[in-house]
């Protein structure tokens, strides 16, 4: 299917061992790397992205109805962003920086989960200007999606969360129109989180479902991507990710608990028949509503750690709603296999949060400054001095925090 506008406007054959031990985290605080900044304390918007939108060298952010400029976050309102039919959730669940036209100006890419809506967001050459929202699709409620070059073309793909179906939609002409076209897999392996890593390891990225995985055909354009039932995660998390973390040469599956407690991981192996086996382990299951992750090599040593956390009142009354938010990255130490925990951010519980599901809202709730991960955050260099830092947005606020672990260039 394909979307247009001018420019003017566990299964049989699979072996499953479920691990009884647990993977121990560790657990010592020591945020000591880290510096908080905040972008703006009353954003209620739950996705962001950074990218240089007033083309002055500096990384800006994007979240909901505003951009922030570098680097006194002054806020610029260019679009009108309204609550779903629950006032606690507005419809903005990604903001995906992404030149779509090809003018040489950074677009924004998003998706709704109430209006069930795709989207592209035209940056209008001023961007303090009013921004304008071309739809893509409206294919079913989203709970946000990621960029990624999926049939390694060069250029980002878009590969939503779409609660019925699994689909990913790329864009195949710019001029004198954008074209986006749809690739709809099926609804096999829909459900509550999607991914993306090469599950096989034949040199092409497929798509993981909560599941099991699709695996993308030579000719990646074909909608017929064979599904793998091999394992059920759980309503998981965006991303749910596909790395080989343990450095054995396969790639190993590793995704949060969306609505519950718990950070887990998928070792792949080959058992005696060459047939792929899957053993599950806990990393870390202390915080719940753990929504979104994402990969980033943020101390420098080519070693890709992940980042995530909790996403503050995912629901307001689910486990660990009222509990401490927090932001934290893990890396797993081969040596030792086992994985390390190192603290971003923790906060404080909401304490006095009203008993009521209704009455609840994080930004009177929890306490000034409390930050999670929302349901898309991004993860660059954004001051420019060779490291990774962290964008944070959510319902208690929109921080970036600043990468202090590797030392500063002069």
């Amino acid at each position: 299917m394909r979307f247009r506008y001018s420019r003017i406007a566990c299964q049989a054959g699979l072996i499953c061992c479920v691990a009884c031990s647990f993977v121990q985290a560790d657990d010592k605080p020591n945020n000591v790397g880290w510096r908080q900044h905040t972008i703006n304390n009353q954003s209620p918007f739950e996705a962001a992205g950074a990218a240089d939108f007033n083309s002055d060298g500096l990384l800006d952010v994007f979240s909901g109805d505003s951009w922030y400029e570098a680097p006194h976050w002054k806020r610029h309102k260019v679009r009108e962003v309204l609550p779903g039919t629950n006032p606690h959730y507005y419809e903005d669940f990604a903001d995906l920086p992404l030149d779509v036209n090809r003018d040489g100006h950074v677009d924004i890419v998003t998706c709704a989960y109430f209006s069930r809506r795709i989207a592209w967001i035209e940056h209008p050459g001023d961007p303090t200007k009013p921004w304008i929202e071309h739809t893509i699709d409206l294919p079913g409620s989203m709970e946000t999606g990621q960029l990624v070059d999926l049939n390694g073309d060069g250029n980002p793909d878009f590969l939503p969360n779409i609660g019925g179906v699994v689909a990913w939609y790329e864009i195949t002409a710019t001029d004198p129109e954008v074209i986006w076209t749809k690739h709809d897999l099926g609804n096999e392996g829909a459900g509550h989180g999607v991914g993306y890593g090469d599950v096989n390891r034949d040199g092409r990225t497929d798509i993981i479902t909560p599941k099991g995985w699709y695996e993308q055909p030579t000719e990646a354009s074909s909608d017929a991507w064979p599904f793998h039932a091999e394992f059920q995660l759980g309503a998981a998390s965006i991303l749910i990710i596909g790395h080989d973390f343990d450095g054995d040469g396969d790639t190993d599956v590793l995704w949060g608990m969306g609505h519950d407690y718990g950070l887990l991981w998928l070792k792949q192996a080959t058992d005696a028949d060459g047939k792929r086996t899957w053993t599950r382990e806990e990393i870390d299951m202390t915080f719940s509503q753990v929504h979104t992750l994402q990969l980033a090599d943020l101390d420098g040593d080519s070693t890709m750690e992940v980042v995530t956390g909790k996403r503050v009142y995912a629901h307001e009354t689910e486990p660990g709603a009222t509990e401490p938010p927090c932001v934290y990255s893990f890396r797993y130490d081969r040596g030792q296999a086992r994985w390390i925990r190192q603290v971003i951010f923790e906060g404080q519980p909401a304490k006095f949060a009203p008993k009521a599901a209704k009455d609840r809202w994080a930004l009177k709730d929890f306490a000034q400054g409390s930050a999670g991960t929302g349901l898309q955050m991004d993860v660059r260099d954004m001051d420019g001095d060779g490291d990774i830092d962290v964008i944070c947005p959510g319902k208690s606020g929109l921080y970036w925090f600043e990468n202090m672990r590797i030392s500063k260039a002069d």
